[in-house]
């Protein structure tokens, strides 16, 4: 099994000299949140820099249906062939199904089991519908009247910057600007009360739009035009980008710009985080933005490769929610986007010399990686957990997770398995010629079995020092009453602990500025991060550690009160209310 993995990082201002502080961190959302990640610091929160979109916009439902909110579907996707005389696309391959438990196969296995399993599965909603279409389009549409008159429809590929050979570093990015902008059909969107935006993270590049039923323009003769057939051609449009050189050039000045723009203090500290939390994996080398000096020189070939190989039918969900006919939605995805195959992308491929390693590296992701075992929504790593004594590793080189995306790990794996990805270094843990220079500190043996692995980041913009301490942990998916109440349980100690240490850093001699400890699931990572934070004055850094772990052993023995526990249930019930009455009216 692999070793049980706590990270630590530090950073100060130079000034500081040999004091140590570990540096701020990254709030991480969960699965269904914002794709916008914020950054605490002293209570307040900022758009994190490392979600490259177009605008401020923070609404996504990216990540509705994945993780914790739902049992990962282990079906292989079932692919047409639509044509003999093209070849098969070089990095398709069978893999589990994006809808995860909606995927019907599932879904209908989970309503099956549900009057016999002595845990019945949470119920779906009754509305919801989902499907694959004959080229292995996924989409889901839930019906809903509130907002009435509108909807919203998002498109997402499940390719990000993780997904990037060593010379593509940042064209996931800038090929979600020339598929945007460059999307003729987008523009006729335009005057109708539409928004459209496009997003791209480690884990998917999303497109979407949010309009109105009709158009407030009547057709020719004088009906209203619905706007959902115009919606879906602009989203298919990205499918089918035209990669004109014009419009490239115009979005690497642009993705330039942001380069310029994100290139901020707290973007270093956060890409600090990252880069130790994540090591052993693909994200600590592949960051959204991408490499100035690749950026620079891609031409039309470039970003048509990525795009072709990327953007097929069996990679991508559709989502829609909004007041509108479930049938008419179903017979309009069809006519939209039942034209597409993987096999007429893969003929378009501009640059066959990479052709050999996005397949090496396709090999890879469905050989042994998150993405492949859990949720597609994950983007292709491995991670070393820091899990209870008993419990394994995910991905651990003598096990293999069982297909149902619970934690149970049995079955040996064969010799020819487990070598999937021992060539290909999927996880790159070996250097490159572009890697940044990071100076990491050794780990540490704290315990058998559980290792601290540590970072100093110190730099002369940094005003405070601040510190932070993680423990990564596997997405539980919520999938029955047990793990739901489970989550609730969670929710509440976290929130005790939260007033807690607050209440602390009131006192008239606080050893500690800002305080927060928090426990979220993260689809852009694939894991659930747990991390206490806090700032304090350099030469009292030692006892507003001592002071928030005392607090968070105090929970851990004694539990919450019964005022706590009270207080904490009827605020779960008020969200819960709340939620609900933003449902179907």
């Amino acid at each position: 099994m692999k070793f049980q993995v706590a990270a630590g990082i530090l950073a100060t201002a130079l000034f500081v000299g040999d004091v140590n502080a570990f540096s701020f961190v990254p709030q991480r959302s969960s699965i269904a949140d914002t794709p916008s990640k914020s950054i605490s610091t002293n209570g307040r929160t900022r758009s994190s820099s490392l979600v490259m979109k177009d605008d401020n916009s923070k609404f996504s439902f990216a990540n509705l249906f994945s993780g914790e909110g739902a049992a990962s579907g282990a079906t292989p996707t079932r692919v047409r062939r639509s044509s003999a005389t093209l070849e098969p696309h070089p990095s398709q391959r069978d893999h589990i199904n994006p809808l995860n438990a909606l995927y019907p196969p599932n879904k209908q296995a989970i309503e099956e089991s549900a009057g016999t399993s002595t845990t019945p599965p949470l119920p779906f909603h009754p509305a919801v519908q989902s499907g694959v279409l004959s080229n292995g389009f996924s989409y889901v549409f839930l019906p809903n009247r509130s907002p009435p008159n509108r909807f919203e429809a998002h498109l997402q590929v499940f390719s990000g910057s993780s997904d990037e050979l060593e010379p593509q570093q940042g064209i996931a990015h800038l090929t979600e600007h020339v598929a945007y902008m460059g999307s003729r059909k987008r523009e006729r969107l335009f005057g109708t009360g539409s928004q459209t935006n496009a997003y791209t993270d480690f884990h998917h590049t999303v497109f979407y739009a949010a309009c109105p039923t009709y158009s407030p323009n009547t057709g020719s003769f004088g009906s209203p035009q619905p706007m959902l057939p115009m919606a879906l051609d602009a989203l298919c449009d990205v499918m089918e980008a035209r990669c004109d050189p014009s419009r490239i050039e115009k979005e690497r000045q642009a993705v330039l710009s942001e380069m310029t723009m994100v290139n901020t203090i707290e973007y270093r500290v956060e890409c600090q985080i990252l880069s130790t939390l994540h090591r052993e994996n693909r994200l600590a080398k592949r960051f959204p933005i991408g490499k100035e000096s690749l950026i620079q020189k891609w031409n039309r070939d470039d970003v048509k490769t990525w795009h072709r190989t990327h953007y097929r039918p069996d990679n991508v969900l559709l989502y829609i929610v909004g007041d509108l006919d479930p049938q008419y939605v179903q017979q309009t995805i069809e006519d939209k986007f039942g034209h597409l195959t993987a096999e007429k992308q893969g003929s378009e491929i501009a640059l066959p010399e990479l052709k050999g390693d996005a397949s090496d590296l396709a090999d890879a992701v469905v050989g042994n990686t998150l993405k492949q075992r859990q949720s597609w929504h994950y983007p292709p790593v491995r991670h070393d957990f820091c899990v209870v004594e008993g419990v394994k590793d995910l991905l651990d080189d003598e096990t293999k997770l069982v297909e149902t995306g619970d934690l149970e790990v049995v079955e040996k794996k064969s010799e020819d398995e487990s070598s999937i990805g021992s060539i290909y270094d999927i996880h790159l843990q070996r250097p490159y010629s572009l890697d940044d220079k990071v100076e990491f500190l050794k780990e540490a043996d704290l315990s058998p079995g559980k290792v601290i692995r540590p970072h100093i980041f110190k730099h002369e913009l940094l005003q405070n020092f601040s510190f932070h301490l993680f423990a990564k942990r596997p997405v539980e998916p919520i999938k029955d009453m047990e793990s739901f109440r489970r989550s609730l349980a969670r929710r509440v100690c976290l929130a005790a602990l939260q007033i807690r240490l607050n209440v602390g850093g009131r006192s008239d001699d606080p050893a500690f500025t800002f305080v927060e400890f928090n426990q979220l699931d993260s689809a852009r990572e694939g894991c659930a991060v747990c991390s206490l934070d806090m700032t304090a004055d350099p030469p009292r850094w030692r006892e507003a550690v001592l002071k928030s772990i005392s607090e968070i052993r105090k929970l851990g023995i004694h539990g919450v009160t019964p005022g706590e526990m009270e207080r904490y249930a009827s605020a779960l019930l008020t969200d819960a209310e709340q939620l609900a009455a933003q449902g179907d009216m």
